[in-house]
């Protein structure tokens, strides 16, 4: 006898409802819309200073004001309700929080968080807080950034600031935003703040985020109520072989365990894979782990933030070409130390206006192997999304069919995992509004909600309303 279930997986077309409870949202990060750089006591993000940089980023693009959240959040609160979302996913901003990322905090920045939460509560809306999405202060970088411990210490003593100001507000917390791009992208190829090219201090980098995100779990739990969550959010990369060779499985293996590895191993595992540490030998000893590191990383978590934007396909090469393209910006410096014999290849078929390929079978398998690894954590889609060449139409309307269908198929991959075992509990629409995309200025469209930049006013496009019915029914409808 065929199952409801099984009839509707099986069936591309067909309605599928989720299960009750599921959490739908959307994202943002601070540097990203917030604007007001430099109000209330807020200092200089690792990103004020790549941004300002000359040939840094596109168009010479800065946050600066961004979409200017920080003046309009209540207008944008108020979108959050209009569209029906049971939950916003934000991040706080070190630098106006606790501006040299040393000493007590600011009470103005934390005042800002505190209307922002009070405001989400009263709308119904479950504020969800990131600790960290990559705007490390600069003075904490000028002292040698994350690839010095002290880094580390000094992030869990921003926990602890944050978690007594909100912890009777907030009862989700993210301790770190993708961390690989932190490490990899913004110590390993420069394409992100701060933008150093070491790959050493990359690998540096990576040990001592891991060790945050254990310190700071720890200075959360001490704060918050029992029943509060704690998470950390990765961008595991879905990593497949071009052909069916020895050689590209083992590079699969060796950028998983740089992708992957390297942070699921001592997070949720209490260990670095033995194949990363042999791989990286030639670069470091990896002395900088210290005893009781592993333990003091492997805490207990509530469940694991997955993005998931496009797949990422590799092959063996002999090493002697250049770094090429893993679609993570252009530079001549790679952002996967040791895997100089490992080549990036763009899949086949439709792309985003990031470049990115569109294939939601990656989510799907990416989930399976997650709930197959570790069984016993739940799962959140705590960002997915696409860009798309957005405008608005005489009428003011802006159609972005597009993102309709990337989000559609996503969200039936998501479905799917469900139906086959996989725990997965929540999904956040990346992103809530159009913003500065970091390295590409304001040149991509995340947004669910249009932002026309000279004027700041927001226009829901037809993906949120279309993705606001979901959220209202929990069924996602056929195509």
């Amino acid at each position: 006898m065929v199952t409801a279930a099984q009839q509707t997986a099986s069936t591309p077309d067909a309605a599928r409802t989720f299960p009750k409870g599921f959490l739908w949202g959307s994202a943002t990060a601070s540097y990203q819309i917030e604007g007001a750089a430099a109000e209330d006591g807020r200092t200089p993000s690792i990103w004020d200073t790549y941004a300002r940089t000359p040939g840094r980023v596109r168009n010479g693009d800065t946050g600066d004001v961004a979409t200017d959240h920080y003046h309009r959040w209540r207008e944008d609160v108020a979108l959050m309700a209009e569209l029906g979302l049971g939950a916003y996913r934000f991040s706080l901003a070190w630098p106006r929080i606790q501006p040299t990322g040393r000493g007590p905090a600011v009470q103005k920045g934390l005042d800002f968080y505190r209307r922002l939460t009070d405001e989400l509560l009263e709308k119904g809306i479950q504020p969800v807080a990131t600790l960290y999405h990559w705007d490390l202060p600069q003075e904490l970088e000028d002292a040698g950034g994350w690839p010095e411990r002290d880094t580390a210490e000094r992030f869990a003593e921003y926990a602890a600031l944050a978690a007594d100001a909100l912890g009777d507000r907030v009862k989700t917390w993210t301790t770190l935003n993708e961390p690989w791009c932190s490490a990899f992208l913004g110590y390993g190829s420069g394409v992100h703040a701060p933008g150093r090219t070491d790959p050493v201090a990359a690998l540096r980098a990576a040990h001592h985020l891991n060790l945050g995100h254990g310190l700071a779990v720890q200075a959360l739990r001490d704060r918050l109520p029992a029943a509060a969550q704690c998470s950390v959010t990765l961008n595991i990369h879905h990593v497949r072989p071009l052909t069916g060779t020895e050689g590209d499985a083992d590079a699969v293996r060796r950028i998983d365990a740089l992708a992957n590895r390297v942070f699921t191993g001592p997070m949720l595992e209490g260990a670095y894979p033995e194949d990363l540490l042999k791989d990286t030998a030639g670069l470091t000893d990896w002395s900088f782990v210290k005893d009781g590191d592993l333990e003091q990383i492997n805490q207990p978590l509530d469940f694991l933030g997955v993005n998931y934007y496009t797949p990422t396909v590799v092959s063996e090469t002999d090493g002697s070409g250049t770094h090429t393209s893993d679609g993570h910006g252009n530079s001549p410096h790679s952002p996967w130390p040791a895997a100089d014999k490992v080549a990036f290849h763009q899949p086949p078929g439709e792309r985003t206006a990031m470049g990115w390929a569109v294939d939601a079978t990656g989510l799907y398998d990416l989930l399976r192997r997650l709930s197959s690894d570790f069984p016993k954590l739940p799962l959140v889609i705590t960002e997915n999304g696409a860009a798309f060449d957005d405008y608005a139409d005489p009428e003011g309307n802006v159609n972005d069919p597009a993102r309709i269908a990337y989000v559609r198929d996503h969200l039936a991959a998501v479905h799917r995992a469900v139906l086959d075992g996989s725990d997965v509990r929540g999904y956040f629409l990346w992103s809530l509004l159009d913003n500065f995309e970091w390295a590409h200025g304001y040149s991509k469209r995340f947004g669910a909600v249009y932002v026309d930049y000279p004027t700041g006013r927001r226009i829901p496009k037809a993906s949120a309303r279309w993705y606001a019915e979901i959220a209202r029914t929990g069924v996602l409808p056929a195509a």
